[in-house]
C-alpha cells in the first residue's frame, strides 16, 4: 500500500508568523495545517490524521505544555511526535517541555533548515517504531495463532524464552516453565537426548547449515509425544552464535497413528503394550493379553481388485473392530482399557487390560471372529474376508513386551494352519511348532528351487463303466532329508509364503505336458482329461489366463483336455471378479471344477451363476454316507439340477461305491480304485484298461475288499505293464 504525504500540524497564536513556515513546509512536501490555540489544536487532532506537531509554549488561555500533557495521555511519544517552539532559550522551559513528552524543541526566531531537519529526524524515528510495533504485533500473532511452539535461546547468557505455545504443548502453564534451556533438555526422552544436544551443538559449531531433529518429549500427564524440533542461529561479525531461535511441532499423529484406518500403530502400540506390561508385572489381581489378528486372503483381494480396494477394505474392517471393541460385554467391563492397532499390512492387533482369566480374552475374539464374518461392501463388491486369531497371556515368566507379541503372532499362525477363520490361545508347544515351521519354510524355497517336486495321478473312473476318464495331478515333495513329503504338511507354508504360485504353475505345466503324451498314446473316448488344482492365490492371480493359454500351446494339449478345481473358498472373497475369470477361462473351452464341495462358503447366490462344469464331493461327506446320505444326495441333487458332473472324492470301499451309484453319482476318485501313483504307474493303468472287464460292477465284485482295485486287477490277473 502506497502512503501519503506525511501530515503536519503548526500551533501557534501568532498565525502572521506561521504563514510563511506552512508555504515552505508545503513545498517540502507536507500536508501542513494550522490551530491558533490549544482548543483548536486539541479538536484537529482528535479529528484528523496528524503525524507531527509543531507546538508553541507561550500561547494564551491554554500553553504549550498544557495541550502537551493532554496529548500525552492518548498518545505515546512514538505515536505523535511533537517538537515545542519557544521564544526564549530558558532551560526551565526546555526541561518542562521534555518532561511532559516533548520529542524535541526549536527557539524561535525559527531557523528552518534546523526545524526541518528535526521534523526528518522525529519523523524517521516513528517510522522505525511504527514498522517494530507492526513486526511485534505480526509475532504475537503468529506465535498465537500457531501450532508450533517458539523458543529463543540467548546462548551467551544461557537463557531461554518459551513461548506459552511451547508451554501449552506439554500440559503446563505459563508461569510453570523458567527461562532455564534445562526446561527443555531435561524433558527430552532419555533415548533422544544426546541425539539432540550433539544436533544442536553442531549447528552452533557451523557443521550444519540449520537445526532440526525428532524427539519424544514428557507430557505433563506422564506420556511422551513426538516433536519436530527447528532452529537457526544468529551470529556476530566473526561467526560465533550469540542467539538461536526455533520451533518446535506436535507430530505424534503422524508418528503413532496408522495414516490408512486413523488406528493407532506400531510405534504407539509398543509403548502401550510396555506400560502395560510394566503394570501387569506388579500387579497381581488383574492381568493382560495381546490378541494378534491376520486377515487370511487379503494379498488374494490386493492382487485380484487392486490395492486401493484392499486400502478401503482395511478401513472397513478397522471400523468393524472399533464397533465390536465398544459393543463387546468383555471389553465394556474394562472401560477404557484396550488398544486396537494396525501393526501394518493386514494385521491388527488388540490389547486387553485388566483381565481376570483367559475367558475374558476368547469371549472377545469370538465376537470379532463372528462379526468380521459379516460380508463387507466396499465400492459396489461383496467381500467375504476371514481373519486368524492369535491369544497370548500375560505370565510373569515374560521378559519383555515383545516375547507377548512374538506369542500371539505364533498363536495366529497356528489357527491359520489349523483351518484359519479361527482362534487359538498359545501355549508352549507352539514356540516349537514355529521353528519347525520355519525350517520347513526354508527347505520349502530351496526344494523348488533344486526342482525337487514330481506329480502323481489319481485316477477319475466312471461307477457305470469303469473307464478312466482322466487324472488329477498332485504334486509330492520328495525332500532328501524328509523323504516323501504329503501335500498337506507343505501346501499351507507355501500357500502363506506366496511359493504356491510357482509352483502351482509348474505342476499345471507337468501335467499338461504328460496328459499330452498319454492322449498320443491311448485312444480314449471322449478324449483323457487331466485335472489341476488351483490354489487361492494362483486362481486370482492377474495374469493366469495368458499362462494358461502359453502352457497349452507349448504341450500342444487341447483347451477341453484341462479341468482347473478350485475351491469355494478361493472363490468367495472376491465373487464378480471370480466369475469374470471363470468366464474367460471357459471361453477358451477350459473346464471348471468347484473341489471340496460344502465344506467352503457354499454361497448357492454364487453358486448358480459360476460357469461350472461339474462338483467334486468331499470326502468328508463320502466317508458318512453309509450312516447319513442326506448331504451326498443332496448334492448330487444340486448338481444335477445346475446341469453339472459329480464327482465323488475319498472312496475307499464297496459299499461307498454301490452307495453313490445309487444316489445317481457319475464318477469317483479314491484309494478304492488306486492311490495316486507315478507318471509311470499312471501309464500301467491305462495299459492295463484293454483287458479290464466291460463294467466296474464286475471288478467290483471280483476285489470287494480293500484298497486299490484297479492295482489289484493289474497285478493279479493281468500282471504289470510297461
Amino acid at each position: 500500500m502506497i502512503s501519503g504525504p506525511d501530515t503536519l500540524l503548526i500551533v501557534d497564536d501568532d498565525t502572521a508568523n506561521c504563514d510563511l513556515m506552512l508555504r515552505r513546509l508545503r513545498k517540502r512536501g507536507f500536508e501542513a495545517s494550522l490551530a491558533s490555540d490549544g482548543r483548536s489544536a486539541l479538536e484537529w487532532i482528535n479529528s484528523h490524521q496528524v503525524d507531527l506537531v509543531l507546538l508553541d509554549v507561550q500561547m494564551p488561555d491554554m500553553d504549550g505544555v498544557q495541550v502537551l500533557k493532554t496529548l500525552r495521555q492518548t498518545y505515546t511519544p512514538a505515536q505523535l511526535p511533537i517538537i515545542m517552539v519557544t521564544g526564549k532559550a530558558s532551560s526551565d522551559d526546555v526541561v518542562s517541555a521534555l518532561a511532559a513528552g516533548a520529542n524535541d524543541y526549536v527557539t524561535k526566531p525559527i531557523d528552518f533548515p534546523v526545524v526541518l531537519a528535526r521534523i526528518q529526524n522525529q519523523l524517521s524515528r516513528k517510522r522505525a517504531e511504527e514498522a517494530l510495533r507492526e513486526s511485534e504485533e505480526r509475532y504475537a500473532l503468529a506465535s498465537r495463532g500457531a501450532n508450533d511452539g517458539l523458543w529463543d535461546w540467548d546462548v551467551v547468557r544461557n537463557k531461554m524464552y518459551f513461548s506459552p505455545r511451547w508451554k501449552a504443548m506439554l500440559g503446563w502453564n505459563e508461569d510453570e516453565i523458567s527461562d532455564d534451556p534445562d526446561e527443555w533438555f531435561r524433558r527430552i526422552h532419555p533415548d533422544d537426548v544426546d541425539r539432540v544436544r550433539a544436533d544442536i551443538a553442531a549447528h552452533l559449531d557451523e557443521a550444519t547449515p540449520h537445526y532440526e531433529d525428532e524427539y519424544r518429549m514428557l507430557h505433563r500427564d506422564g506420556n511422551y509425544l513426538w516433536m519436530l524440533g527447528r532452529g537457526l542461529a544468529v551470529r556476530n561479525s566473526s561467526g560465533k552464535a550469540y542467539r538461536m531461535a526455533g520451533s518446535q511441532t506436535d507430530i505424534t499423529r503422524g508418528k503413532v497413528v496408522d495414516v490408512l484406518t486413523g488406528l493407532p500403530n506400531r510405534v504407539l502400540f509398543m509403548d502401550r503394550l510396555s506400560r502395560s506390561f510394566e503394570r501387569a508385572r506388579r500387579r497381581k489381581d488383574k492381568t493382560l493379553a495381546l490378541i494378534f489378528l491376520d486377515l487370511d486372503s487379503f494379498k488374494l483381494i490386493n492382487d485380484s481388485l487392486g490395492h486401493m480396494m484392499g486400502d478401503q477394505l482395511l478401513v472397513a474392517i478397522a471400523g468393524r473392530l472399533e464397533a465390536t471393541l465398544r459393543s463387546t460385554d468383555s471389553v465394556a467391563r474394562f472401560g477404557r482399557n484396550h488398544t486396537i492397532a494396525r501393526l501394518g499390512g493386514d494385521e491388527f492387533t488388540i490389547l486387553l487390560e485388566d483381565i481376570s482369566s483367559a475367558l475374558d480374552a476368547t469371549r472377545v475374539a469370538e465376537r470379532i471372529a463372528h462379526d468380521l464374518s459379516m460380508p463387507f461392501m466396499v465400492a459396489g463388491q461383496e467381500l467375504f474376508p476371514t481373519a486368524s486369531i492369535g491369544i497370548a497371556l500375560y505370565n510373569p515368566s515374560y521378559q519383555s513386551p515383545q516375547e507377548l507379541l512374538r506369542d500371539a503372532d505364533t498363536a495366529m499362525y497356528s489357527a491359520k494352519s489349523l483351518g484359519k477363520g479361527r482362534y487359538e490361545i498359545f501355549d508352549a508347544d507352539m514356540r516349537a511348532n514355529a521353528i519347525a515351521r520355519l525350517q520347513l519354510e526354508t527347505e520349502l524355497r530351496r526344494g523348488i528351487e533344486r526342482k525337487e517336486f514330481e506329480n502323481f495321478y489319481q485316477v477319475i473312473v466312471s461307477l457305470e463303466t469303469g473307464r478312466i476318464l482322466g487324472f488329477e495331478a498332485l504334486v509330492r515333495w520328495k525332500n532328501s532329508s524328509r523323504g516323501i513329503v504329503p501335500p498337506k504338511e507343505f501346501i499351507l507354508v507355501a500357500e502363506e509364503t506366496g511359493l504356491i504360485v510357482p509352483l502351482g504353475q509348474w505342476v499345471l505345466e507337468t501335467a499338461c505336458r504328460q496328459m499330452r503324451i498319454w492322449q498320443s498314446r491311448f485312444a480314449n473316448d471322449p478324449p483323457l482329461m487331466i485335472s489341476v488344482n488351483l490354489s487361492a492365490r494362483h486362481f486370482l492371480q492377474a495374469d493366469l489366463l495368458q499362462h494358461c493359454r502359453a502352457v497349452l500351446h507349448d504341450t500342444q494339449l487341447s483347451y477341453s483336455s484341462l479341468n482347473l478345481e478350485v475351491t469355494e473358498s478361493a472363490t468367495m472373497p472376491n465373487p464378480e471378479s471370480a466369475i469374470e475369470l471363470m468366464n474367460q477361462l471357459k471361453s477358451l473351452g477350459i473346464k471348471i471344477a468347484i473341489d471340496d464341495f460344502g465344506t467352503g462358503y457354499s454361497s448357492l447366490s454364487y453358486l448358480h451363476r459360476f460357469p461350472l462344469d461339474s462338483l467334486k464331493i468331499d470326502q468328508v461327506f463320502v466317508s458318512r454316507i453309509m450312516e447319513d446320505d442326506e448331504i451326498v444326495r443332496t448334492i448330487i441333487t444340486l448338481g444335477r439340477n445346475l446341469g453339472l458332473k459329480v464327482i465323488a472324492e475319498g472312496v475307499e470301499n464297496l459299499e461307498q461305491v454301490m452307495k453313490l451309484k445309487e444316489l445317481g453319482c457319475e464318477y469317483a476318485q479314491g484309494y478304492y480304485f488306486s492311490v495316486p501313483v507315478s507318471a509311470e504307474g499312471a501309464t500301467d493303468l491305462l495299459l492295463a484298461q484293454k483287458h479290464w472287464p466291460d463294467s466296474l460292477k464286475t471288478a467290483c465284485e471280483r476285489w470287494p475288499v480293500g484298497t486299490g482295485a484297479i492295482h489289484r486287477m493289474i497285478n493279479t490277473e493281468f500282471g504289470p505293464h510297461s
